[in-house]
Parts: C-alpha cells; sequence; structure tokens
C-alpha cells in the first residue's frame, strides 16, 4: 500500500471540502475515479472513504455516490459561552423550544453538585436548541432556585440563559468544569433532533461558577453527532471545585 498517498487522498478531499470546492451535498467523484486518479486500489480508496464517512466529513447514499457532509460546528467555543453565544459568533440566528419547565426539589446527587441541601428548591427546565430553525442540541439545566427567583418568568426561548443571569440577577459567572462523552440516540431524542437510529450524539455536562465557588448552574447537553465536534479548551484559572 502506498500510504503516503492514501493519507494525500484523505487530506485532499477533507481540504477541498473545507474550502467550499465540494459544498454541503454536492456529489463527489467516484470510487472508480478516485482509484484512477491517484493509482490506489479499490481496496485502499474504499478504506479512504470508509474512515471519511466515520469522521463525518463525506457520506455515501446507496447506488447514488459519495456527498460532501456539511462541516460541523464545535461543540463548545468556551466554558462560559452559551449556545446563543456561540451560535451568533458563527453567524446563526440561535433559538429554543422549551420542553419542559419547573421548579423542583435536589435529589441527593443534584444537592452534592450544587451544593445545597437535599430538598432545595431547583428551576429545572429542557430545551430544544434551535440554528437557523434546525435542531442541534437538547439541553438539560438545573439551577439553584434561591439564586434567581423568578427565573421562569423570562423568556427562555429567545433570550440567552447566560446573559439573563448577568444583567437581570447581576451573577458573574467566572467558571466552570466540563466533561464530554459519546452515546446513541434514543427514539425521543432522534425524534426531536430530526435523527434516523442508530444515531450518534456528543454528549457533555457543565458545571458553571460564581466568583465566589457557589455553583450555578449543572446543565447536561446533548449535540447531534453528524454536526458537531468536540474542541477542548484549557481553563488555566485558578479556581478548584470544593
Amino acid at each position: 500500500m502506498n500510504e503516503k498517498t492514501y493519507l494525500q487522498l484523505k487530506e485532499d478531499l477533507t481540504a477541498e471540502i473545507g474550502r467550499g470546492t465540494y459544498k454541503p451535498h454536492q456529489r463527489l467523484p467516484s470510487q472508480r475515479e478516485l482509484c484512477e486518479e491517484y493509482g490506489l486500489s479499490h481496496m485502499t480508496v474504499r478504506r479512504a472513504i470508509n474512515e471519511l464517512i466515520q469522521e463525518g466529513i463525506i457520506y455515501a447514499e446507496q447506488g447514488k455516490g459519495l456527498y460532501a457532509a456539511e462541516q460541523k460546528q464545535q461543540a463548545e467555543l468556551g466554558p462560559l459561552y452559551g449556545f446563543t453565544e456561540d451560535m451568533m459568533l458563527r453567524g446563526m440566528k440561535a433559538s429554543s423550544r422549551t420542553l419542559q419547565a419547573g421548579i423542583m426539589t435536589a435529589s441527593t446527587m443534584l444537592a452534592h453538585t450544587l451544593q445545597v441541601v437535599v430538598g432545595a428548591p431547583l428551576v429545572h427546565f429542557r430545551r430544544l436548541r434551535l440554528a437557523d430553525d434546525e435542531p442541534m442540541a437538547l439541553q438539560t439545566i438545573y439551577i439553584p432556585h434561591a439564586l434567581c427567583p423568578g427565573l421562569l418568568e423570562h423568556d427562555l426561548e429567545k433570550g440567552s440563559l447566560y446573559e439573563i443571569l448577568r444583567v437581570e440577577y447581576g451573577l458573574h459567572l467566572a467558571n466552570a468544569e466540563s466533561a464530554a462523552g459519546a452515546d446513541l440516540a434514543s427514539e425521543e431524542e432522534a425524534a426531536l433532533l430530526k435523527l434516523t437510529i442508530p444515531a450518534a450524539l456528543l454528549v457533555t455536562e457543565q458545571l458553571t461558577y460564581l466568583a465566589n465557588s457557589q455553583p450555578i448552574e449543572y446543565a447536561r447537553s446533548i449535540y447531534r453527532g453528524d454536526r458537531y465536534r468536540l474542541q477542548i479548551v484549557k481553563d488555566n484559572s485558578p479556581h478548584k471545585r470544593k
């Protein structure tokens, strides 16, 4: 196998899609044409194609051919960027659809995470997040009610949660800790995100802190695996979780 040429094929297709030579959903050269152009065997070209499909750079339609996939968005621009700010910086319009909202009592796990007593009231809501009216993520959020009474009276479908916390409640979001993993979509998640099962999801959990080290928000976000990739943001702040 000519490993250098095999890698060159992947790099060339990735670069051409990245700079717009091939637009999203535009048909690519066939496997036979790639074999002829690069002088590779069908097995070697198939390997490159399979890896590009797994990486979400291209996709295949049976009996039709290979197509450029939509470029993935980074899942996080930084630990204190909310979804609204994130999409705005990408030139996209963010919106939300509230699926659940209310006041609940803190379970043992949530009480420990948010550093409140068991049974303390928490603001809880679950939202479908959209960018340019296309579903992008599902977010479930828990916030101590004592820190932001009346939060559910604000418009959480059009406005930014972080902006509301900063402006309306004078809360300074100072730091956050995040973790990420992967999962497969349930039937409900796939339906809300307009995915076909089996569908991969990027799952993140974030705990956001105020300047006094008090946790203000625990959020679990489920992103479409076909539209997002993970960006690790290094945090050099001296804050440590207590």
